[in-house]
């Protein structure tokens, strides 16, 4: 997978995955280096002393990362991006604890030491458990074969395991001592990680903005579903293209899954979703949703908004990627409608909704519409007609769809000279 285009940030710095995982690398390799012997730098000992660390402040930025914190969302610019750089923190925290792991991470001429003692068994055995408790989260949270509620309570179970790994830390001999520039930073680490899993084990349902919510209307079309709910109390509000976290209270479909809200704010505070049965949970949800079912709604979140100095706006939906921008067609807020193209690619037999209804909302709103059927010929000629009229590089492209279609989205910006930046993407996939 590639790390993708810049985040959608316009005229501010977000954090990208290859900043945070290359940032603290070379901080923790600097603050480890000016501990050790110059003359031993370049050996295979420091190597794995510095993956070995890294990967445990890979493991606790990922706790960072996952308690889904608005200041760690603003700063990398949408959670949808926060999620991508904490999947690819856990992979090479696999990839440098395995060299860690085989490598020797001591010398002789290091003064090393154990921050805790431990009797020789146990630290031993710590030492096996960390590198076995990595990999088992990395690997469980690789793997799509395994159903959804069962993946992410096993996915829980990273908190726990990340306090095995800051016990080998502390354990095993190296010249790492607690008050030492590289001590005070795996502290400030760990102890951040700590904070940010307990938080998101005990706190967040209690904390969390969320509201609790009533469906209201239900309607099922080819493998799909659009739920209408209202708030029992009170609702939030929130942006167009944002999405919410949405836990039924109904047995197997508990636990929060991420959608884009399918509407914008309205004044009942009545939001909307529209799920496809791609997995076992949507499934579930798509087959047993039903009007009187109560849910919490734990929101807003999201980056996902319309370029305001934009000339030009293409917008391209495929399937239910075609949420956030009905929730824009919708926006109350919303202006200078007419300057944008809106692209629905579906397959005829499983389009919802229809195409003929989003037609009608685009061209209530101002907007032009195109409907792509099958392949990207229409996609393509839109792109084309874009820069017949406008300057390629006033063109701003939004996406939302799989990764596959966004490939070819790439593609034809570069024929038609869009330049890269000026596309604007939510991530569709979180797991």
């Amino acid at each position: 997978m590639s790390l993708g285009p810049p985040p959608f940030m316009i005229g501010a710095f977000a954090v990208k995955t290859s900043h945070c995982i290359l940032g603290l690398l070379l901080i923790t390799a600097l603050t480890l280096l000016i501990e050790i012997p110059v003359g031993t730098w370049l050996t295979s000992a420091s190597l794995s002393l510095i993956f070995g660390t890294s990967a445990l402040v890979y493991m606790a930025a990922s706790c960072l990362l996952a308690s889904r914190w608005r200041v760690v969302e603003n700063l990398f610019g949408g959670l949808d991006r926060v999620y991508e750089a904490h999947k690819w923190l856990g992979v090479w925290a696999l990839v440098l604890a395995s060299y860690h792991f085989v490598f020797k991470a001591n010398l002789d001429v290091w003064n090393s030491v154990p921050i805790l003692e431990l009797p020789k068994y146990w630290t031993r055995l710590v030492r096996q458990l960390s590198y076995v408790a990595l990999g088992l989260i990395v690997l469980l949270a690789l793997n799509r074969n395994i159903p959804y509620r069962v993946w992410r309570w096993w996915h829980k179970l990273s908190g726990p395991l990340f306090l095995i790994v800051i016990l080998h830390w502390l354990s095993f001999k190296s010249p790492i001592t607690l008050f030492s520039p590289s001590g005070i930073w795996l502290t400030l680490c760990c102890g951040l990680g700590v904070v940010a899993a307990l938080y998101k084990w005990v706190l967040y349902p209690f904390i969390a903005r969320a509201g609790e919510y009533q469906v209201t209307a239900v309607n099922r079309e080819k493998g799909a579903v659009h739920l209408i709910l209202e708030p029992i109390d009170q609702g939030f509000s929130f942006n167009a293209g944002q999405f919410a976290f949405l836990a039924m209270q109904q047995k197997g479909l508990r636990e929060p899954h991420p959608f884009t809200i399918a509407s914008a704010n309205s004044v009942n505070g009545q939001i909307a979703f529209m799920i496809r049965g791609l997995g076992d949970y949507t499934q579930k949800l798509c087959e047993s949703a039903k009007a009187g079912m109560r849910a919490t709604v734990y929101a807003p979140y999201g980056k996902f908004k319309r370029v305001a100095q934009a000339e030009r706006e293409i917008w391209i939906g495929a399937g239910v990627g075609i949420s956030p921008f009905i929730s824009w067609l919708q926006d109350p807020a919303g202006e200078d409608f007419e300057k944008a193209t809106l692209v629905y690619c579906f397959t005829p037999s499983r389009a919802f909704p229809p195409a003929d209804e989003l037609q009608a909302m685009a061209k209530t709103r101002g907007a032009q519409f195109v409907g792509n059927t099958g392949g990207t010929e229409q996609l393509a000629e839109t792109l084309r007609q874009a820069t017949v009229t406008t300057q390629p590089h006033k063109i701003h492209v939004s996406f939302c769809g799989p990764k596959g279609l966004l490939t070819k989205v790439h593609e034809l910006m570069e024929i038609n000279r869009i330049p890269k930046a000026n596309l604007h993407f939510e991530l569709f996939e979180f797991r």
